[in-house]
Formats: structure tokens, sequence, C-alpha cells
């Protein structure tokens, strides 16, 4: 594994930073005003690799930098979990220069050390302890936090990172929370601060969408939901449950003296290279205040169709709705299902300089250049309805209404459309002919509702298979149940399953979206004259030539993107 490196190829490893810093740009994880900037304060300070500088700065992250490293030197990226369960007996190193130089020794025999490095643009370490074991360095690439948490783990007292700042925190956690002076301090101080950035930032890393932060009776529970799964991670003692909570509801400038109502803000975060916007909730619970964080890096969303895994039949038929002049589009599906990132992409393919956009939000959750966008104050009188009625005026050729929450909002978006306006929206139903059913059901007459929806699009997220997931022959009675052969003319037929490793556990990288798109039409129509329940609706689209999520599901998992188990996950409720 990984190549030894000689002290002629080390001496060379400073001049690679500017490749590393070249492969960064190409591969979009630095801006290049940021690097220029890093080079100027690199040139001035002379303080450490610039590379390091790069993390210090918080604009590249550290597993993009170890990456990059690792791809560069043609070496190991490794976790802490690649290491073994002991240090290396015959090798003797200073703890102290360890800790200062974010190095450890992972293995050695008699004529080479394997030394895992967070900086391989620092040579001083890597010749030194060339020189300490009398032996070939073999260089492997590690993330900071990995390594200082395996130094802890084989030399200090077995504590990680978040368990080190606990220590430091005091026994002044435990006092009285009703004291909201005492706690507004205590939220203050460098040990709490550390310890939610240290929270947040192993989000970011793990590319969770939430943070969920739960007190219970004798324990803080914090959870990562990350590619639509819920994974528990390390957590602070119940003692420090409200100076956590405290802290975070001080970043997004809420009440922390109100814990009896449940209270929304925001926080504005620079983390490891991301420009984060966190939507902060708090409620009240039995045991104190529960609080989720949802991330949104403006910096990775992609607003485009074939990158959401948007594919035909769906894909032609919700492009032919966008295309009409005017009419309702609707995107249907539960919370946390892509259909606010499903509406930016429509909004970003229709924003032209010929069309004037207005969306009604509650929240905004992406500002999208040349889009009016309106966020709601129901406080104030600001909800959709009211708001509706001003923004017609404003000569808008889109409007975009976050949700269909109520029959007066129905009404004017209805209105909207009779009178020249395309209007796009959600709603939470559970299929594409359910959208049909719940605007009869919410008091929309059946000849209005003909007249004016275009298409409802129905989707789901599944967890998408990352590189490492492998082939293998479908079993007959899989290929039988889910009638597979329809899909595809290879034969045999395969799949792919996940193969779970140290860098990814679950096997799965990102999601996709399994879609389902009811075109109005005028066999539909009738349909909805008529009254018909879902599953007439849905029958007719079917016969119409709809493809239902499932199949689209399906259709994926035998393209190798996703599982059969994911699709069976994400649509058995439909």
């Amino acid at each position: 594994m990984g190549s030894a490196m000689s002290q002629a190829q080390m001496a060379t490893v400073p001049t690679r930073e500017t490749d590393v810093a070249a492969l960064l740009l190409t591969r979009g994880r630095l801006k290049e005003a940021d690097f220029a900037r890093a080079q100027r304060l690199h040139a001035e300070s002379h303080d450490g690799t610039l590379s390091a500088l790069l993390t210090r700065l918080g604009l590249v992250s550290e597993r993009d930098l170890a990456e990059a490293w690792a791809s560069l030197l043609n070496a190991p990226l490794l976790t802490e979990k690649d290491a073994p369960a002991l240090p290396p007996e015959d090798i003797e190193l200073s703890l102290r220069f360890l800790k200062m130089h974010h190095v450890v020794p992972l293995a050695a025999d008699d004529g080479r050390v394997r030394l895992l490095v967070a900086d391989p643009g620092d040579p001083y370490p890597i010749e030194a302890v060339a020189l300490a074991c009398g032996r070939e360095v073999e260089l492997a690439v590690g993330l900071r936090s990995d390594i200082d948490g395996l130094i802890e783990r084989w030399y200090g007292q077995g504590r990680s990172a978040l368990g080190a700042i606990v220590e430091t925190l005091g026994a002044g956690t435990a006092r009285d929370d009703d004291d909201i002076e005492h706690l507004r301090d205590l939220a203050s101080e460098a040990p709490v601060i550390r310890l939610v950035n240290l929270l947040i930032q192993r989000a970011v890393e793990q590319r969770a969408s939430d943070i969920h932060i739960e007190p219970f009776e004798n324990r803080l529970k914090v959870r990562y939901r990350i590619d639509g799964v819920l994974h528990e991670v390390e957590a602070p003692p119940a003692s420090s449950a409200a100076a956590v909570i405290s802290r975070v509801k001080i970043m997004a400038r809420l009440n922390i003296a109100e814990r009896r109502l449940p209270q929304d803000g925001r926080i504005m975060l620079r983390v490891q290279g991301k420009e984060l916007d966190l939507r902060v909730s708090s409620v009240p619970t039995s045991f104190g205040e529960s609080v989720v964080m949802r991330i949104l890096d403006r910096g990775t969303v992609v607003f485009d169709f074939a990158a959401l895994g948007f594919a035909e039949p769906a894909l032609g038929g919700l492009l032919d709705a966008l295309a009409r002049p005017n009419g309702i589009l609707l995107v249907t599906g539960p919370t946390g299902s892509g259909k606010t990132t499903t509406l930016y992409t429509a909004l970003s393919r229709l924003n032209t300089p010929e069309r004037k956009i207005i969306t009604v939000e509650d929240p905004v959750e992406y500002q999208l250049e040349g889009i009016n966008q309106i966020q709601v104050k129901p406080a104030i009188g600001l909800d959709f309805a009211n708001t509706l009625r001003s923004i017609v005026r404003q000569d808008p050729d889109v409007i975009m209404i976050g949700e269909m929450r109520d029959l007066e909002t129905c009404r004017i978006a209805i209105q909207s459309a009779l009178t020249g306006h395309l209007v796009l929206s959600t709603l939470h139903t559970n299929s594409a002919a359910g959208g049909v059913t719940r605007l009869l059901d919410m008091g929309v007459e059946d000849y209005l509702l003909a007249s004016t929806v275009n298409g409802i699009l129905a989707q789901r997220l599944v967890r998408r298979l990352d590189a490492q997931a492998e082939w293998y022959d479908a079993p007959p009675e899989v290929v039988q149940r889910f009638e597979l052969a329809r899909f595809t003319d290879e034969r045999p037929i395969r799949l792919r399953r996940p193969v779970p490793g140290a860098a990814n556990p679950s096997g799965y990288h990102g999601r996709t979206t399994l879609l389902e798109f009811l075109p109005m039409t005028d066999a539909l129509r009738r349909r909805v004259m008529q009254r018909s329940d879902a599953g007439a609706i849905e029958q007719a689209a079917r016969a119409a030539g709809m493809r239902s999520m499932f199949e689209d599901g399906l259709a994926k998992a035998v393209a190798g993107v996703t599982t059969i188990e994911e699709v069976l996950r994400a649509t058995q409720e439909a």
C-alpha cells in the first residue's frame, strides 16, 4: 500500500504545494480569490506551509486537502479507523513532536517506517523521523483531526477531541440552568464555543444535512442526518446541555431566556472553505430544548435536472409543463424529498431577461440572482395569501409559491394561472395522483383544477451508491418479483450493492431522485371532473404512459445508481 519516499523525493514535496493548490482549484474545492489571499498572507508571515494556512483560514476542508495530497503523491489516504489497535513497539518519538507536527507512526519493519502525516508539504517532520529511526519513510496521508485523535488514543488518556474539550468545561456547567446570566457567560467561554464549532465542523465533514441536539434525562444526544438517514455521534455530557444549546441560540440571535416557546433563527458561517447557512429551530421538550440545525451549503448546491437524477420520461413531461406560458405545476412529496430544490432548478431554467419571476417562500432557502424572492412573515400579516394578492399587481410572468397550505392560497394561485401566469408550487402528498384529490378535498372546484393544472410531479430521494460498490448477478427470484427484464436488454441482469469501508461506513455517497410525472391530459381532466379517487386517476395516467416512482427506482437500481432496498425504503408509503 502506498509508495516509499526517498530523501530526494521528500525534498521536492514543498515545491508541490502549488500543484496541490492547482488540483484543489480544478476540483472546485478552492476559489481563486481565496488562494490569492492565502498566498499574500503566507508571503507576509512565512508561518508554516501554504497548505496548512489554507485549512487554518477555513478556505479548504481537511478532507479535501488530504485527498488532494494523496492523489498528487500517489499515497494512501487513511483514517483513524485504519490504524492498528496499538502503536509500533520499536519506534520511540517525542509525544510533543508528534502533537506539534501532527504526525504519527503506524507501522515499522527493518527498512521502513510508515508515517501518517497531515501536512506532506512540510518536509521537516518527515526528515526528522527518517533520521531518528534510521529508516526510509513510507508516507500515508491523514486528516489532522484523525491524527490528533490517534495520538491521544495511543499516547494520551484515550480521550477524543470532543472529550478533551469537555474536560476543560469544569464544574460550572452542572449549576442551575435557570440562572440566565450564568448560562450566557458559560455559552461565551472558549470551551463551549470550541465544542459547538467542533459539532458543526464534524457535521460538515460527514456531509450531514441536519444536526439534532436532543436533551434527555441522563444524557445529551447528538445525531447527524447523512444522505437522509440519522446517525448518532459522540455527544457532550448531559451537564453541558444547557450551555451547548444556549451557545447555538446565541449564534442564531435567539432569546436564551425564552425556553417555553419554539423559536427559529439562522446562522451564517464559513466552515472549511464553505459558505454555510444554518437554519436553527428550537422547541421545548420534557428535559430542555431540542435544537435542530439545517445545513444549507450554498457552494455545493447544483440546480441542474440531470445532476439531480431526473431522467425520461418524467423529465420530458416536466420540461413540457415548464415551457407553457400559463397554468400550474405542482411538486409533491413529504418533507425532505427535495421539492424546493426541484422548484429552484425549474426557476433557474426559466430565469431569462424576458421573464419577471417572483417567489413567496417560508423560508427563502437559497438566493437566486435575478429573481424577486419574498420571505413571508405571518406575525405581521405577511402570509402567503396576502403576499400573493400584492405580487399579482407586480406584473410577473412566473410565480413560485412555497407551499399550497390553504384554500385561499390555492384560489389565488388558480386565479393567477387563469390570468396568464405560470405558477409553481408544492404539496405534501404521497403520489402525483394524490395531489389532485388533496386539492379537491381542500375545496378547490373541479372545473378550475382541470383547466389550470398542467402537471404534477411526485418525488423521493434515495441514497446513491459510491464508486466502490460492486456488481453482482441478480437472483432469479428478484428478477421475477420486480420484473427487472423490462428495464434492460443485458443478460444476465446485474445489480450493485454497497461495499462499506473505513472512509465510508455506509457505502453510499449522496442522493438521487425517484420521480413520477402526471401530465394533465384530456382523459385525466375528465376523471377530475368526475371527482375520481387517486387510484382511478393513477390508473388512467399509467394507461397514458406514466412511469411510477417505484418503476423509476427499479430502473435506477438496474443502472447501478442505487439499490432495490433503497427504492423499497423510499417508496413503500407511496
